[in-house]
């Protein structure tokens, strides 16, 4: 008599408004095992039944497999003959393998939120997946945690396991440099796995944890797509896996070996989800609005974001008050409403070699303190602040000749940038930080810290990003009105872990407009305006030194948080008229691009990078159309834009016209002014815009009529 089936147990995740559905997620299990995704894309009928698509889930089994094909459960198991990469691997204090077999012990559905509870009692293990869908921004939060009866050694923990789709090609992932931050890789699909782990203890400019599934024929505007996130600041790894029998996985978790220390109780990060049925964006958009509405933290939500000036590209080190204050007050012309005082204010600091942690005011350059300055500055009518990098300590310093051992790794590591790392897991060191940085931001009208971090670590060690974040969380506590800025050699450190704890980041130390363009096109699938720092450079780039027009500088800048970050006594009168125009047009439609959604667009002609920028509601947009090299046909192609009302008017016009060069002898419409244009035509035949020299960038703005 053959055996009854073991029972069913089903769960359904909704991603609704309230209204409609966004997207739907299924998990089920038989019997006490641990759940399997079984359904992830668009919205399912209320009335599906859960069990019916279980069954219609499974595969088939042929010669050469087992008799029955073991689950690619939320944490795939191999005692439980999993084919492909597990899910956790584990040792006990003695340092034995650990293989559990979790069998099903609770689940609570809370709202939509979803906690799954399962038991290994013979290792005294309990594994607890936990789901939070948010229809306002379409992200399903998701997170593994493990516990322990007694302590373990814990190798590799997942956050909860989820299948890709069969009908995709390639994936995308992120990688990059120093001053090339967000390069994207396409990754053909084959068997075996694509991995990728980072272990420099921070998130790395080539690392961001980041990954995109565009299904076959998907592009940044339809098709269907699927999104990951892993936020967290310490390094993590990914695997994405075709097993032999074509099913896929994708796991998401810490750097491998970085929880040193045995311990009873372990947690992933949170692992954010989406899925799109309109291409990339739909991922982008979701990814942009969970970072600005949820992820990130404001001291006040309804203050516009100030426009910036950093003083780094025009001074270095070399601090004088005179100079500072001149520079200021140019800066302030100019439209600034931020002055932000960088590296070389404190210790002995005249070089990137000294003095990094010895957090006092240098008085040979500040004889009367940073009152002066903070006084003149906001008599300018700009808010001020100034630069740290808490978690580093020059060997040539006061604090490493007092406290060498509170340095992170060996004695005899290789530096960077003349550094070392200081170890954040220790509670003294923390109190340092936090009292030398108290002792500054209580005593002067700081609005604004530039938190850097210039070097990797000389060892992987989760216990640093906790401290590091314990450390950010006490200085919010106690200064609540303070923005900080995550910036680590530009985007060495961007991911939602530390989104969650600051409210800017800079993208890349790269000013060059032209690499700026293709850094901040690719970064928008994930990071919203609101939180990404964009500057106009000098004339001469110090990172490429390509030279560059001031119309493009400015125009890239204002695509982004705008700022200024060069000399700006360098400016001729034409340059500093350009920018206070461009200024002037970024402060007119800051409060709703602020809020906007970022599209980037499918531009037919590839020497062209361009978006769209919408309020959410539609009623109007702004497209930046940067033209990067020179096309190889003579007339520019139409740019079809997106997401707009097909039967809809919109009146669009192109800014800055009289600034087209000579050369561009014909009558397209937008250069005489506004043009009403169906949304049908614009996202089908698309803009025809005039002709313009490359290292250019065309801006049109549209109204839903």
């Amino acid at each position: 008599m053959k055996d009854a089936a073991p029972a069913l147990r089903t769960w359904r995740l909704d991603d609704h408004d309230g209204r409609t559905a966004r997207q739907t997620l299924v998990l089920a299990a038989r019997g006490d095992r641990l759940p399997q995704c079984v359904y992830w894309g668009p919205p399912l009928p209320p009335e599906a039944d859960l069990a019916t698509l279980a069954a219609a889930h499974a595969i088939d089994v042929t010669g050469g497999m087992l008799d029955e094909n073991p689950d690619l459960s939320l944490c795939p198991e191999a005692s439980r003959s999993f084919p492909g990469q597990p899910g956790l691997i584990l040792r006990d204090a003695g340092g034995t393998p650990i293989l559990p077999r979790f069998h099903y012990h609770s689940d609570k559905q809370d709202g939509e939120a979803l906690t799954l509870g399962y038991a290994d009692p013979d290792h005294g293990l309990t594994l607890t997946f936990h789901f939070a869908p948010d229809p306002a921004t379409r992200i399903i939060r998701a997170r593994t945690t493990l516990r322990a009866d007694s302590p373990i050694h814990l190798h590799w923990l997942a956050a909860p396991v989820l299948p890709a789709p069969q009908h995709s090609d390639e994936m995308i992932d992120v990688s990059g440099r120093w001053i090339g931050e967000f390069a994207l890789n396409r990754t053909p699909w084959s068997p075996g796995i694509r991995y990728r782990e980072n272990r420099t203890g921070r998130t790395g400019h080539e690392h961001f944890p980041g990954l995109l599934i565009p299904c076959t024929g998907a592009t940044n505007t339809q098709g269907e797509a699927y999104g990951f996130h892993y936020g967290w600041s310490g390094g993590h790894r990914m695997i994405a896996e075709e097993l032999p029998d074509g099913r896929r996985q994708i796991q998401f978790g810490h750097a491998t070996g970085k929880e040193l220390r045995p311990a009873t109780r372990f947690e992933s990060a949170e692992l954010h989800l989406t899925y799109s049925g309109y291409g990339l964006n739909g991922c982008a958009v979701a990814f942009q609005r969970h970072v600005r509405d949820r992820v990130v933290t404001w001291p006040d939500a309804a203050r516009p974001r100030p426009v910036h000036y950093n003083c780094w590209e025009a001074v270095y080190f070399d601090h004088d008050l005179p100079l500072l204050r001149d520079i200021a007050t140019r800066a302030a012309d100019l439209g600034a409403e931020r002055f932000v005082l960088d590296d070389g204010w404190f210790g002995q600091r005249d070089d990137d070699t000294r003095s990094l942690s010895d957090w006092t005011v240098d008085p040979r350059k500040y004889p009367d303190g940073l009152d002066p300055l903070i006084e003149h500055v906001h008599g300018l009518g700009m808010t001020f602040g100034i630069w740290f990098e808490p978690e580093m300590v020059n060997p040539d310093s006061d604090l490493h000749r007092a406290h060498p051992d509170w340095a992170l790794g060996a004695h005899d590591q290789t530096l960077g940038r003349q550094q070392k790392a200081l170890n954040m897991a220790l509670p003294e060191v923390r109190d340092f930080l936090f009292e030398r940085m108290a002792e500054i931001l209580g005593n002067h009208a700081i609005d604004y810290v530039k938190w850097d971090h210039n070097r990797v670590l000389p060892m992987p060690d989760a216990d640093q990003t906790r401290g590091s974040y314990a450390l950010i969380d006490r200085l919010r506590a106690a200064f609540p009105a303070v923005e900080i800025e995550s910036c680590a050699s530009g985007g060495g450190r961007i991911d939602f872990g530390i989104l969650g704890r600051t409210q800017r980041i800079w993208l890349s130390d790269s000013n060059d407009a032209l690499e700026r363009l293709r850094i901040q096109h690719d970064a928008a699938l994930f990071l919203p305006l609101a939180v990404t720092g964009s500057h106009v450079g000098p004339r001469r780039c110090h990172t490429s030194g390509r030279i560059l027009d001031i119309r493009l500088r400015a125009w890239v800048a204002a695509q982004r948080h705008m700022g200024f970050e060069m000399d700006p006594r360098e400016l001729t009168e034409h340059e500093a008229a350009v920018l206070r125009n461009v200024t002037a047009w970024w402060k007119d439609n800051r409060d709703w691009m602020t809020r906007a959604d970022i599209h980037r667009l499918d531009a037919s002609d590839p020497a062209v990078i361009a978006e769209q920028q919408q309020a959410r509601d539609g009623s109007r947009f702004v497209v930046f159309a940067g033209k990067a090299a020179t096309s190889t046909q003579i007339a520019p192609r139409p740019l079809r834009l997106t997401s707009l009302e097909p039967g809809a008017t919109y009146r669009v016009a192109l800014c800055d016209a009289d600034a087209l060069p000579a050369l561009s002898r014909g009558t397209p419409l937008l250069k005489d002014g506004p043009v009403d244009l169906p949304g049908a035509w614009l996202m089908h035949h698309g803009l025809v815009l005039p002709w313009d020299f490359p290292e250019t960038m065309a801006v049109i703005e549209g109204r839903r009529l």
